[in-house]
Parts: structure tokens; sequence; C-alpha cells
């Protein structure tokens, strides 16, 4: 079960829109230090909260964690003793073989908890408070002119052409938001792509007239055809995987973090499941 502990830490990380992946143990066979409820949470960074096993088991869930943070879709980690062949991913199952794990096979259920993207809405207009609407309906957190953050799915000036139009967009392209658009006609929209003092570069990332061209005329018309470029250009390139490395000692594949068990040696930094394994490879290069 979660705890209020947890519960307090869930709180600070949902404030602060930082992701995390809910561990919880469904199944546990003996010999094994957790219970069936037994949960923690896994940060993006690696750091676990709580407990779910020992720290060969929780190295498997922090990789696994990793990979349902990029893929958005949780995943039942299915945590078997011994050595075995790659792990195997079937209709949400993953079945990982653990070499180090001294105990008996653990089921757990990793659950994503990510933070809602935000679009940031700039302008007073009636495109501007349909767009707000639309987003929030599917799920977006909407910010009305507020600073864009690279982290945002997109900003949005929907405005009559105010004196801080430009400078909002300058802003946003370059942060790196993922989507800078201008609801405007297709005149003044190339006059203010002209006037950006950015990189050509940056200056073509600009999406004006926003939208896709779908006939829209009506204010909520055309705040669909906004968001649809807007989800279109988010579902576009596949998610990165984690970055990983194998355990020199026991060959098991683990998350490169800085919560991962890990030794810097020869200017190089190698990553273990455990302590023991570490302590093995110390003592051969020593």
């Amino acid at each position: 079960m979660i705890t209020g502990e947890l519960v307090q830490v869930m709180e600070r990380l949902r404030a602060r829109r930082e992701p995390f992946v809910v561990a919880t143990v469904v199944r546990a066979a003996r010999p094994t230090s957790v219970r069936p409820g037994d949960s923690a949470l896994v940060l993006a960074d690696g750091t676990i909260e709580g407990f779910v096993g020992g720290v060969c088991a929780q190295a498997s869930v922090r990789l696994h964690a990793a990979r349902v943070l990029e893929t958005g879709e949780a995943a039942l980690l299915r945590l078997l003793p011994g050595a075995g062949p790659q792990d195997a991913v079937d209709d949400g199952v993953v079945v990982a073989h653990n070499p180090c794990l001294s105990g008996g096979s653990l089921e757990i259920f990793l659950e994503p908890q990510l933070a809602a993207p935000r679009i940031v809405v700039t302008g007073e207009t009636p495109i501007a408070r349909a767009l707000a609407q639309v987003a929030r309906a599917a799920g977006y957190e909407v910010a009305q002119d507020a600073e864009p953050e690279p982290a945002d799915a997109a900003l949005v000036v929907a405005a009559h052409g105010s004196d801080d139009e430009t400078a909002t967009l300058v802003r946003a392209l370059e942060a790196g938001v993922g989507y800078v658009g201008l609801v405007a006609s297709p005149q003044r929209g190339r006059a203010v792509r002209d006037s950006l003092d950015v990189d050509d570069a940056v200056r073509a990332a600009l999406h004006t007239p926003a939208g896709l061209d779908i006939g829209a005329r009506t204010p909520a018309d055309i705040a669909i055809s906004v968001l649809a470029e807007i989800i279109a250009g988010r579902t576009v390139a596949a998610p990165a995987p984690p970055h990983t490395a194998t355990d020199p000692v026991c060959g098991m594949t683990v998350a490169v973090s800085d919560a991962s068990v890990h030794l810097d040696a020869g200017g190089e930094r190698m990553y273990f499941c455990c302590e023991g394994c570490r302590s093995t490879y110390a003592a051969r290069v020593v």
C-alpha cells in the first residue's frame, strides 16, 4: 500500500510537474523480503522512494520504470531469479531474469504518472478562449499568458497584434518549446516571422498561420485545427529508449543513472546491479 509519506512525495512531485512511476508488488514468491501491496515511487532520475525489493530487484525496477516513463504505458514486471534470455515483452507483461536476485520471483506493476503536457495560450481573443477550452478537454494543462518553458508542449499567440507578441514568440522559439504558433492571416504571419530577431532556422520553426488547413472559420474550428497540429507534431517522433549499461560481472542490463550502483575506474564509469557485483569487480581491477 502507498504510505502517507509516499503520498506526500507524490503531491510534491505533481506540484513540480515531475514525472514518476508508482511501483506496486502484486505477487511475491518466497523467499522474499517484500509482500504484495508494498509500493515505491521511482523518480525520473532513478531514485526510489519506498520499498519493492532489495538492491538487485531495485536495479530491474529502476530500468523498467525508465522504460514505462518513456512510453507512457503501464507494464507488469515479472522478475525471475537466475540467468535467462533477454527481457521478453508480451501484451504489457515484461519477463526479466535477474542473475543476482537471491529471493523468489516477483511481479511488480509499474504505472507511469506523467504531468499533463502544458500549452501556453497568449491573448484574450475568442480563438484563445476556444483553444484553452478544447485543450483542457483533451487533457492538456493550459496556462494563460504564462512565461514559456522548454518542457511546454506548445505556445500559441492568439492576440490582436499586441506589443509583447514578437517578444513572446522569440522567447518560446529560443527556449525550444515543442510547438510555437501564431494565429494570424498569411500576410500578417509573414510580416511577424520576418520581424523576429532570431536565426533563420529558428524563425522557420514558427507555425503561422497556426493550425492545420481544414477550412476552419469559427473560433472553435480554428482552435481544433491548432490543437490537431500540436498533437500531430507531438506524435511523430518515437520516444527515445533510456540509457543502459551492462553489469560487467553478472551481465545484467541496468539503467545509466546516478541512483544506480556504479564505480569510477580508469576514467570510465561502470554500472552494476548491486553492491556485490561492484565489490567483485573492484577486487578484480585493484
